[in-house]
């Protein structure tokens, strides 16, 4: 069943780009808009389901992984050591990104001249240090169920949790409540898996059509050269990961090669939430970990977003031949390391981040628009890896607490037995 959905995946974005180029090269312009607004409103729901379900999946998950722990200290130990991973892939992610732009130069080239005055057309206004504080703790946890805001449902969950088990009958009833809204939405999720070929398709066609094939070639080398680095970004996180959990590593990736992919066509990390959830315990990774560290990654470890903040930012420096000193490339590392954290709660999450950088450094803000054509492109890559960088670390972190299962299920039955119990 997996494979099948795997090669269902595939095949959508096959014949969503060769689709794409037809209704580009066949039909005239003033037909092509309306046939990809259309194609939208296929994708437009899938992505809405997600909505739909992510809010509630995050709070149960993580409420019942941390009520399942022994009590709070083991809360903390778990806690920190997520973090400490966290914080070591960010760096990882973030230096990479600098060696790389360096070495390969993708901006070096294009020798623009620093206009006078451009807006990129992003809001930076209420992207504060003050502001992020301020809105990761819920004025109302009904409201920040409404509007999605995964930093806060995760901060409304970790106290939830948290007190769950430091409770010494450990509220029975309400941990069964938990783990039973956990085991229904993941059945909604199985539901709603089975339209992803289509979103996928009607994703990849609209946006080929409407742009062409100059989509698939625009700035080939700057593209090019960031995937390159997310290539050995995944080799790198590969090794951590065969370090800590030994040949297991194979078919951890193996595993998650399907939420994967599906990040990726879709260029949203959020839609291969659900299904991380069923993989990596059915792979070996315990439940319960899984639980704790995904919704901790998915607001604070989004290895494939930092990356491209770092590459995007010298990227946009070496466009206009503006020379950095190692000391400010120093200094972006560690502001970046920082605001980055708030990525998960901010619209359009990356840009935002990368145009209050280039305001911090009196970066040409325009330049931002050198990347706004590419960016969907550039999104996909950053949202697998994103998958991965997680995945990578609830198997780390499972592997540290003794929570790895030396068996390896077969993964949908397993998966599926699992969520039923």
């Amino acid at each position: 069943m997996q494979r099948r959905f795997f090669l269902f995946v595939l095949a959508s974005m096959v014949l969503g780009i060769v689709a794409g180029l037809i209704f580009n090269q066949a039909l005239p312009a003033e037909q092509v808009q309306p046939l990809a607004s259309n194609l939208g409103i296929v994708t437009d729901l899938f992505l809405r389901m997600i909505k739909m379900i992510i809010a509630p999946l995050v709070f149960s998950t993580l409420v019942s992984g941390i009520a399942h722990m022994e009590d709070a200290a083991s809360v903390g130990r778990v806690g920190v050591k997520t973090m400490g991973w966290f914080i070591t892939a960010s760096l990882l992610s973030l230096t990479i990104g600098l060696i790389m732009v360096h070495l390969l130069q993708p901006g070096a080239g294009l020798e623009l001249d620093v206009p006078a005055v451009a807006s990129s057309g992003v809001d930076v206004s209420q992207f504060t240090l003050r502001t992020f504080i301020t809105h990761l703790v819920p004025a109302s946890f009904v409201e920040a169920m409404a509007k999605n805001e995964i930093l806060q449902i995760v901060i409304f969950s970790l106290f939830v949790g948290t007190a769950v088990a430091a409770l010494d009958d450990k509220v029975p009833t309400v941990l069964a409540l938990v783990d039973q809204i956990t085991a229904i939405m993941l059945k909604v999720t199985g539901y709603v898996m089975m339209t992803a070929p289509l979103a996928i398709f009607a994703a990849l066609a609209s946006t080929v059509a409407t742009q062409g094939p100059g989509v698939l070639t625009t700035y080939a080398e700057f593209v090019g050269g960031f995937y390159f680095s997310l290539g050995i970004l995944w080799f790198l996180l590969f090794l951590a990961a065969f370090f800590v959990i030994g040949p297991r590593a194979v078919s951890l990736f193996g595993a998650i090669r399907t939420p994967a992919l599906l990040a990726f066509s879709t260029a949203s990390s959020e839609v291969a939430y659900p299904r991380l959830l069923e993989v990596l315990p059915a792979a070996g990774v315990s439940r319960r970990i899984v639980s704790f560290v995904l919704p901790l990654g998915y607001s604070f470890n989004l290895d494939g977003s930092m990356m491209y903040c770092t590459f995007a930012t010298l990227f946009i420096a070496q466009a206009y031949g503006i020379e950095m000193s190692i000391a400010q490339q120093i200094t972006m590392l560690l502001l970046l390391m920082v605001t980055s954290k708030g990525m998960a709660g901010v619209p359009r999450a990356s840009l935002v981040v990368i145009s209050a950088t280039l305001t911090y450094f009196q970066l040409p803000e325009s330049g931002l628009l050198l990347i706004l054509a590419v960016d969907h492109l550039l999104d996909m890559g950053r949202s697998a890896t994103n998958v991965v960088g997680n995945s990578v670390a609830a198997a780390a972190v499972a592997r540290w607490e003794g929570e790895l299962s030396a068996a390896e299920p077969e993964m949908p039955e397993a998966g599926r037995r699992e969520t039923a119990e």
